[in-house]
């Protein structure tokens, strides 16, 4: 079995060395077409908008190409090089009993990770995004989100840990099943909970007061037959200069939501053009069978891990010498992003499949040409990329690349000869 351990440092290094490839290849690309703007854009877009494109791409390729590699670094120190097993050994010297020392040693990893990933979140925040003219959080509200965030961790995530290394010690081989079955209830929880009482811990939420893109919203609501709770702004530009929107909620709690950064870079016929391109996806059944495939693989990842907890050569092999649940969870949480991130090109083109659907959707309810004008603003807008590397693209966008989307669009919209 000690081949497994060279085994896992190689596919901890190839991923990296793939995403650093794929990386290089977008920066050149975008780099080679950053003089020129591809022709369907030309009359939307200016040359000077199209570089500022390219450079905050290519900035943000080359942060993520840091942050690449300390993960990478990271993911091996803690395994084999011994960090995880250091964090355990130090916290057994307490005498805690269990759950106390599982939730005491993740809560420490977890720190550990924070902290190492902090400088480069601060810099994308306060250097890279004000660089571009995006950053609009200041840095007390950094640390509020901060404290937020780690306030939440505590109170909701300690309790589902604590379940969960209960479940682990004392439910027998099957526990996985339990621990999915609890896992699956809180993540529909927290669905209902997240519109009503956490997203407002960040942001505020207001009903919206355009009158006529009101009623303009609520007459598309009812051409798609869809019912929700209503139709919110929030305060987005208080941390970015970058346009959205999205739905939130589950069943008859589903919310509108559109971020007031998008209700003044958009025009009515436009704002309605996109919500019809995100009520397509409830429409179509995309958000039900994320969640139904999401739920089958979680399953099925869930048992093989409850195979693998069970045999201590799985922690020896990944530098634990003291095999515990809640080594078992964090090893999990370290190796399944590397034994997932071969099958990310599968589910992105699922993905962008899913999108063109949608887009199908929005130019039978709305209009094709308000939607193409609607992406082409929000492009240039949010600084994105006209022209990425088509591998890059196919292994990582989950939404189709600008020109090949346009285009469709334009071709819905215009009239049969």
């Amino acid at each position: 079995m000690g081949w497994l351990t060279p085994l896992f440092v190689l596919a901890v290094l190839a991923g990296a060395a793939i995403e650093w490839w794929l990386a290089q290849r977008q920066a050149a690309a975008v780099i080679r077409h950053r003089g020129e703007v591809p022709a369907p854009f030309a009359a939307s877009i200016s040359a000077a908008e199209h570089a500022k494109a390219a450079d905050y791409t290519v900035a943000k390729v080359r942060l993520a190409r840091i942050n690449l590699v300390v993960d990478a670094a990271l993911t091996l120190a803690l395994t084999i090089g011994g960090g995880l097993a250091l964090l355990d050994a130090l916290w057994r010297h307490t005498r805690l009993a269990e759950p106390w020392l599982g939730l005491a040693v993740i809560a420490s990893a977890a720190l550990v990770i924070r902290l190492v990933n902090l400088p480069l979140s601060l810099w994308h925040t306060f250097v890279l995004e004000a660089r571009f003219g995006f950053n609009r959080t200041t840095p007390g509200l950094f640390l509020s989100d901060l404290a937020k965030s780690l306030a939440l961790a505590v109170l909701l995530g300690g309790p589902l840990l604590a379940a969960t290394l209960a479940l682990m010690a004392r439910a027998g081989r099957w526990w996985w099943a339990w621990a999915w079955g609890l896992w699956l209830v809180v993540m529909l929880v927290m669905a209902w909970a997240w519109p009503a009482f956490i997203a407002p811990l960040f942001n505020r939420f207001s009903p919206l007061e355009d009158q006529a893109l009101r009623a303009r919203i609520e007459a598309l609501l009812a051409r798609c037959g869809f019912t929700s709770r209503g139709v919110f702004v929030v305060d987005s530009s208080r941390r970015s200069s970058h346009g959205n929107a999205y739905f939130t909620g589950i069943g008859r709690h589903k919310r509108i939501v559109f971020f007031d950064t998008l209700l003044q870079q958009l025009g009515a016929t436009e704002i309605e053009a996109v919500l019809a391109h995100e009520l397509g996806h409830f429409r179509l059944h995309h958000i039900r069978q994320r969640l139904l495939v999401s739920s089958a693989t979680s399953f099925a990842a869930l048992a093989l891990f409850g195979w693998l907890a069970a045999r201590p050569a799985f922690y020896r092999i990944l530098g634990i010498a003291v095999p515990s649940p809640h080594a078992a969870l964090l090893l999990l949480v370290l190796v399944g992003p590397i034994a997932t991130f071969f099958m990310t090109p599968l589910s992105m083109l699922w993905s962008r499949r899913n999108e063109f659907q949608a887009d199908g959707f929005a130019a039978r309810h709305a209009s094709a040409g308000e939607l193409a004008a609607a992406l082409v603003k929000l492009y240039r807008d949010n600084a994105s990329t006209l022209t990425p590397d088509r591998l890059y693209a196919a292994f990582y966008y989950s939404h189709p690349p600008a020109l090949e989307r346009i285009s469709r669009l334009e071709a819905t919209a215009a009239p049969p000869p």
